[in-house]
């Protein structure tokens, strides 16, 4: 690492400065732990996204099921718990769409992008996390919130770009394939 001070630390990320070069100003960057997002589907074809309200900007939003890696968790096992915790679902297999960058001019995290398919309600209840509320919807209704501006969290656009890439969401300009 180059000569990285922190200067300011709270448990969700720490605030570092960083001499790009002698003489210059230092560079401010957020470091957090990584993260996980998951695009999952169920058997009849349904995809599975959270609302939850998010005090930052204020809002309830939609959003693929995510959340950090724990100290010591890889990244797949964070995806299946996230997944669980925040829908009540289970994966089977998942897949390893890529992992991302989220802010680079900004944070050091990454973002590691999963897709599922054909996950099934967790064996035992589970209790969902406060306050997210499991959200269902076809292909063609992400595709309208997506063009309407109401999924318009960019982590959640990018996985599911990564997604439509990667041949995993057949999606083209006017909708589905």
């Amino acid at each position: 690492m180059p000569d990285d001070r922190v200067v300011f630390s709270v448990p969700w990320f720490k605030i570092l400065e960083r001499s790009a070069d002698a003489g210059s100003a230092p560079h401010y960057l957020l470091r957090a732990s990584d993260y996980v997002s998951v695009l999952a589907g169920t058997a009849d074809g349904s995809l599975l996204l959270v609302r939850q309200y998010r005090p930052a900007v204020q809002a309830h939003t939609l959003e693929l099921p995510s959340g950090h890696i724990e100290e010591r968790e890889s990244p797949e096992s964070a995806a299946r718990r996230e997944l669980g915790e925040e829908t009540g679902y289970d994966a089977e297999t998942l897949i390893h769409l890529g992992t991302l960058a989220p802010d680079t001019g900004r944070m050091t995290n990454n973002l590691w992008c999963y897709y599922t398919a054909g996950v099934k309600p967790l064996r035992s209840e589970v209790q969902r996390e406060h306050g997210v509320e499991l959200v269902r919807m076809t292909p063609g209704e992400l595709v309208r919130r997506v063009n309407s501006g109401e999924i318009n969290h960019a982590l959640t656009l990018a996985v599911l770009m990564l997604a439509a890439v990667k041949g995993r969401l057949p999606l083209t300009t006017d909708g589905l394939r």
